[in-house]
């Protein structure tokens, strides 16, 4: 919240990079409020049901989040790659209308992949044992206690990670390792630690949350598949919505500064 409202305050945080850290933390929020909460009345009152009209709001808030997360690092290692590798044409390329389309786009096909499997899971039928192994109302889990066969939507999710998974987290690797070939051919060693510095906390987050997703939904089957899965489950919903506030707040001067500022001018006041 507090990166969302430097954002809109702050003037010198009106830039393309910015713009899309402010999408990501608007995401951020709608990810962990959709997930935490209950977890955390479970964990206090030992009350594990949840109604399935609840578990549906709670998969499809999660499926959004997830599907315009991968977008947002896509659209964003893209804007690295036009400020570090054609810095001339940086604001002709990445000007305010295609900052506009790459973020409608990122919370569309969201909204779309999460209706359309918000539609499937209410027209399946499902059997007399509804315990999800999960700890929230996880696409995988809910499928598994379905009694009519989900082999096809085993192999569309399978397929889906791959369209929306692998391929968005490859055309990432590509614009980084451009990002990289540019920044060794600069001549000062100064220039350089800064370029990597600013790129580096993005490919962190990029690691952390495309390699647990995709393996989530692209793995196959095994005794301890489910007890990886949440595993896996658990670094993707909570620690990189904890990670990407800090990193992009803690290792970033700008925000720092902005922050800085509106203290004084309060205190001033």
């Amino acid at each position: 919240m507090i990166i969302t409202g430097l954002v809109c305050l702050v003037s010198h945080l009106h830039s393309p990079m910015y713009f899309f850290l402010c999408n990501l933390a608007v995401q951020d929020i709608i990810y962990v409020s959709s997930i935490l909460p209950k977890l955390m009345a479970i964990t206090i009152t030992d009350d594990t049901s949840i109604s399935f009209s609840g578990c549906i709001r709670q998969m499809f808030m999660f499926i959004i989040c997830v599907t315009t997360e991968f977008f947002l690092l896509t659209f964003m290692a893209y804007d690295r790659y036009v400020a570090i590798c054609i810095p001339l044409r940086y604001l002709i390329i990445m000007n305010k209308r295609k900052c506009i389309q790459f973020a409608f786009l990122s919370w569309f096909f969201g909204l779309v992949n999460s209706a359309f499997y918000s539609i499937v899971m209410c027209t399946l039928p499902f059997c007399t044992m509804r315990e999800i192994n999960h700890f929230y109302c996880d696409l995988k889990a809910m499928a598994k206690l379905s009694c009519s066969d989900i082999t096809l939507l085993e192999t569309l999710m399978s397929l889906e990670s791959v369209f929306l998974g692998l391929f968005p987290f490859a055309l990432i690797l590509v614009s980084y390792v451009c990002i990289i070939c540019t920044i060794v051919k600069m001549r000062t060693s100064t220039g350089r630690a800064k370029t990597f510095s600013s790129c580096s906390s993005h490919l962190t987050v990029v690691i952390i949350f495309c390699g647990t997703v995709t393996s989530t939904y692209m793995k196959q089957e095994s005794e301890n598949s489910q007890e990886l899965e949440k595993l896996m489950s658990l670094l993707y919903s909570t620690i990189v919505p904890v990670l990407n506030p800090l990193i992009y707040s803690l290792r970033n001067k700008d925000v720092l500064k902005a922050v800085m500022n509106i203290i004084k001018l309060k205190s001033n006041v």
